[in-house]
């Protein structure tokens, strides 16, 4: 079982959104978006056999991929794609779960938002990982129609563009999947 240790607390501020220059648009830091929900196992999400749904589980995966993802762009976005879900680990009533999303890849219209999703123990603080989701949503105008996302992403670290790199490669197996209509 894959475990993840709560992140280090840093120092608070979270950096400004770096001014562009000409011709380029304004970028946003990873951390600047990133959001954490967490949400109690309630006995309406869980199934006949005591398990958190997967459904519900889903749900809380796009709601916080859409927060992070809203942020970003500054405004409404909608859910294109979601890569592959596997549910590693179980969740029953009255476990506390964790969401936590970022944006690792900026499009022109679109972005992926990483959501991996944990199980936490309360007597330790220990998290187990249930699950890690790739999503892809878009940005979109009053009427549904994809526009321009009006904000770069600037990584500041190592893992950051660790995971942008991987974020390239899964744009490209999406676009090959599409080009064999899978």
């Amino acid at each position: 079982m894959e475990k993840d240790a709560r992140p280090e607390a840093t120092s608070g501020a979270v950096p400004a959104t770096v001014p562009a220059p000409a011709g380029q648009r304004a970028e946003k830091t990873v951390a600047e978006t990133a959001a954490e929900v967490t949400h109690t196992v309630l006995y309406q999400d869980i199934n006949g056999v005591g398990r958190l749904y997967g459904g519900r589980l889903m749900e809380w995966i796009d709601e916080a991929a859409a927060i992070v993802a809203r942020r970003h762009c500054g405004g409404s976005v909608t859910t294109a794609c979601i890569d592959q879900l596997q549910f590693r680990h179980p969740a029953y009533r009255n476990d506390i779960v964790d969401v936590v999303a970022r944006v690792t890849y900026v499009g022109n219209t679109s972005l992926e938002v990483r959501v991996d999703s944990y199980v936490e123990d309360v007597r330790d603080g220990s998290r187990e990982k249930i699950n890690r989701a790739f999503l892809t949503l878009v940005h979109v105008d009053e009427l549904g129609r994809p526009r321009p996302v009006p904000y770069g992403l600037r990584m500041l670290t190592d893992e950051e563009r660790s995971e942008h790199d991987d974020a390239l490669k899964r744009l490209e197996l999406r676009k090959l999947r599409r080009e064999e209509h899978y």
